[in-house]
């Protein structure tokens, strides 16, 4: 199962920002969050200073990681969600990474996952759509990985 702390974790991890660019996309997303916070979420489950990142904050995360890449709005703090689904959360890196659809299959082909444009429009429609598809953790995974390969400086 993929947690929210992963995602941080992974995001972090493939575009090798520091803590403190860390803490200022919290910032940029509406929250203010200390070091201590951040070390909570960034342990790993076994570890004994574990913190669970709740759906808010890494939707929070998320936000700022939009504002950072593409520059604040004009409106303001984004309001986090405070349910997180993956879909949500690929919809977030899609935006954040300025990524066409081209872009998000290209990311997954590197990861030797292929998804037609049909299939991967499904991830992006409002749930009470009918064409709507759930994107499920091995899905956002294999993003995930894609995303590594892709931006990750070796």
């Amino acid at each position: 199962i993929i947690i929210n702390n992963d995602v941080l974790r992974r995001v972090r991890y493939i575009f090798d920002f520091s803590d403190q660019l860390v803490l200022s996309m919290f910032e940029l997303g509406g929250y203010k969050a200390t070091k201590l916070e951040l070390v909570g979420w960034l342990a790993r489950e076994e570890e004994p200073d574990f913190v669970m990142c709740s759906d808010e904050m890494l939707a929070r995360f998320l936000n700022g990681l939009i504002s950072h890449k593409r520059g604040p709005k004009d409106d303001g703090v984004p309001e986090p969600e405070y349910v997180l689904t993956n879909n949500i959360i690929l919809r977030k890196l899609k935006i954040a990474l300025n990524l066409q659809a081209d872009d998000v299959l290209a990311i997954f082909k590197l990861n030797d996952f292929t998804l037609s444009s049909h299939e991967l429009s499904a991830f992006f429609r409002r749930p009470d759509h009918k064409n709507y598809r759930q994107c499920l953790d091995q899905l956002l995974r294999n993003f995930l990985d894609g995303m590594e390969k892709k931006y990750r400086k070796r």
